[in-house]
């Protein structure tokens, strides 16, 4: 059975020992989600229970973590009485993150990337393009292309196996149409597709 400090980098796990250390949260590893890189719940008298997506990009998973962690800290100081992603988890994911920001544990374009999105934390990683497009790059994907790179008229598959027909870039998304259906969706930048 693997445990959490399987996934983070190897320089992280004291600092990470340290900080899950008498805490009362069980971690549980899932299979790669679409929807999330991780939760957190309650469980009962202020036990928690963190799930993280189990992938082989250490950086990703540490940051995650410590987001979900941030969640807890944020319900025991203040209950629900607070939004998931408000000033208080912002204030609370900050102080976490800060023995982590260094070259000792991430590479320099992630800790680049890191550091201006950790001023304003957002609820995912995937919603600052250049931190995740640092971090992908540690994916380890057999990924062909990202949508962002295609030019108007490009045929791709996502991993549904559905056909799309790049239209436009918008100002943060990517206009495309199902050849299909002929229905228009907006993707992600970052979203991985294959050419055809």
């Amino acid at each position: 059975m693997k445990n959490i400090f399987d996934f983070v980098p190897k320089n992280s796990i004291i600092h990470v020992k340290k900080l899950v250390v008498d805490k009362r949260i069980m971690f549980l590893i899932k299979n790669k989600r679409k929807t999330k890189h991780g939760d957190f719940k309650i469980k009962g008298d202020d036990k928690a229970q963190i799930t993280l997506n189990k992938t082989k990009n250490k950086y990703q998973f540490l940051i995650t973590l410590l987001h979900e962690i941030a969640h807890y800290e944020t319900y025991i100081n203040y209950g629900n009485n607070v939004k998931p992603h408000g000033i208080e988890w912002k204030n609370n994911f900050r102080l976490l993150m800060l023995p982590f920001l260094n070259t000792y544990i991430f590479p320099n374009e992630i800790l680049k990337n890191l550091t201006h999105y950790i001023k304003n934390p957002k609820a995912s990683t995937e919603n600052d393009f250049n931190l995740i497009m640092s971090l992908k790059k540690y994916d380890f994907n057999l990924c062909h292309n990202f949508v962002f790179e295609l030019k108007q008229g490009d045929i791709f598959m996502i991993e549904n196996g559905k056909k799309y027909k790049f239209i436009r870039k918008r100002i943060k998304r990517i206009e495309c149409m199902e050849v299909e259906s002929g229905r228009k969706y907006l993707f992600s930048p970052q979203v991985e597709v294959q050419l055809i």
